[in-house]
């Protein structure tokens, strides 16, 4: 498990919305890793992992775009049925509160990638790792 930074940005709920994120992130080379985007009648949010969230944070800043940074967990886990499952138990089983999470794979990789905020990190460390 890896601690990474969710970027959250809230947008209006129109065309071009999560494209208009998307290219100022590309200008500044960087990359997007997972991406969540949802909207609820005038507004949405993207939620977004880069591989490198200080250059994100610049890019983000030039642009004169608002968001918050969150304190996430990035856990890798294998590609078949169950094991999205088997994690997320071994979470609730420790009373963890998932505030978001995110899952992908490609159809043929081997393994998937789960990232989530919790509502305390220490609690999603100790589930994940059996402790």
């Amino acid at each position: 498990m890896a601690k990474t930074k969710l970027i959250s940005i809230t947008v209006d709920n129109k065309p071009g919305a999560v494209a208009s994120i998307a290219k100022t992130l590309g200008d500044a080379k960087v990359n997007i890793l997972s991406l969540l985007a949802t909207a609820h009648g005038p507004a949405g949010t993207i939620q977004l992992v880069t591989a490198n969230p200080g250059q994100a944070r610049k890019a983000l800043d030039s642009a004169r775009i608002s968001y918050q940074e969150i304190p996430a967990e990035e856990y890798e886990l294998a590609n078949k049925p169950g094991a999205l499952a088997s994690c997320l138990e071994k979470l609730a089983a420790k009373g963890t509160n998932l505030n978001s999470i995110c899952a992908t794979t490609s159809k043929t990789g081997k393994k998937a990638v789960l990232v989530y905020s919790v509502e305390t990190a220490e609690k999603a460390a100790a589930a994940t790792t059996g402790r």
